[in-house]
């Protein structure tokens, strides 16, 4: 049998899928798993088990629907029993129906763009299948149960993503310190990157948690993924006596970094749940998005993670913009320095 997973994007979203992906290559009826990537992500690929063979869209390049077209032949001439369309959109929807073979995909209610369902069989969720890896998981089950349209009567637990990296493409880098110029002091990552303006912590913020960290011997380390981000980055760094990454780090040098880390701090985004899955431990921050829907949780046997929550009343809004923006600013220095010194 072969299954092929339609997540496109982002960072983190991949990352939450690993649990699906793992219960796939334990069932014993499956011969192949590909996985149909963004080339955006396409690094992110490079964290998967070396047996799942990856393929890329280029849907923001010059010629996209060129670009879809070509890797929608390519996927149609190998044959699949099962399509999964883990995106939710209709892109990808399309994308899965037109590749052929049963497509299944998020239930209805969940999906962002509701005309996506018209495009494929959506699987019902347990009502208390909140958390986004429960739901890619329960996807993942459609191919091999009966009616996938009724409402299940157990619950798909939640299980940490996890990377294997003995199992992946990923080369270590011992000679990360050194190029970093980083003196192997013991060292926080502190991302104050996000995609949503709503998810950033104000400047004074990352600076307190910055300065609470010189004055205890550890160094924060100012990670970032583009042009903005880095200046926001060596800005901070500069102002705290703090360090920014000097360069833009493949994923072999990223895992390196991450593993080294006493914990790392950010918003909901790709870097955090990548630490996590890494067996990284994780301070995260709340306001416009939900920690029940999408944050790292800890397990009896495994690196902890916090929450650090703002509970604003007009929230989880999960909107990218907002004209009344307190969220944030309710997030205080000392709860995440709290959660650094229990760690």
């Amino acid at each position: 049998m072969k299954i092929l997973i339609v997540k496109l994007s982002a960072f983190g979203d991949i990352i939450h899928c690993l649990p699906a992906l793992d219960d796939l290559i334990q069932r014993p009826q499956i011969s192949e798993i590909h996985w149909l990537l963004d080339s955006r992500y396409a690094f992110v690929g490079e964290i998967f088990p070396k047996q799942v063979r990856v393929h890329q869209v280029s849907m923001k390049g010059e010629a996209p629907l060129a670009s879809a077209w070509s890797a929608m032949r390519e996927l149609r001439a190998i044959g699949f029993d099962a399509v999964l369309d883990m995106q939710g959109l209709i892109k990808s929807a399309a994308m899965a129906r037109s590749v052929g073979g049963r497509v299944f995909g998020i239930d209805r209610s969940q999906l962002r763009e509701k005309q996506a369902a018209w495009l494929q069989t959506s699987v019902s969720f347990h009502p208390q299948e909140r958390h986004v890896v429960q739901q890619y998981r329960r996807v993942a089950t459609a191919p091999f149960i009966d009616n996938c349209r009724r409402e299940p009567e157990h619950v798909i637990p939640y299980a940490a993503p996890r990377i294997d990296l003995a199992n992946t493409s990923i080369a270590g880098n011992p000679d990360l310190p050194d190029r970093l110029q980083s003196d192997n002091h013991p060292y926080v990552i502190l991302h104050a990157a996000g995609g949503w303006e709503t998810k950033r912590l104000p400047e004074t913020t990352w600076l307190a948690i910055a300065n609470g960290l010189i004055a205890t011997g550890i160094l924060p380390v100012f990670s970032w993924g583009n042009d903005t981000e880095r200046e926001l980055a060596e800005k901070m760094a500069t102002a705290s006596t703090g360090y920014a990454l000097p360069e833009r780090l493949n994923m072999s040098a990223l895992t390196t970094l991450l593993l080294g880390a006493k914990a790392v701090v950010g918003a909901d985004t790709g870097l955090l749940h990548l630490a996590a899955a890494l067996n990284t431990p994780t301070i995260t921050f709340w306001g416009p998005s939900a920690s029940w829907r999408s944050a790292p949780f800890s397990e009896a046997q495994g690196a902890r993670h916090w929450h650090i929550e703002s509970n604003p009343s007009c929230g989880p809004c999960f909107k990218r913009t907002c004209e009344d923006f307190i969220c944030m600013d309710a997030i205080q220095a000392d709860a995440i320095l709290g959660a650094l010194h229990d760690i």
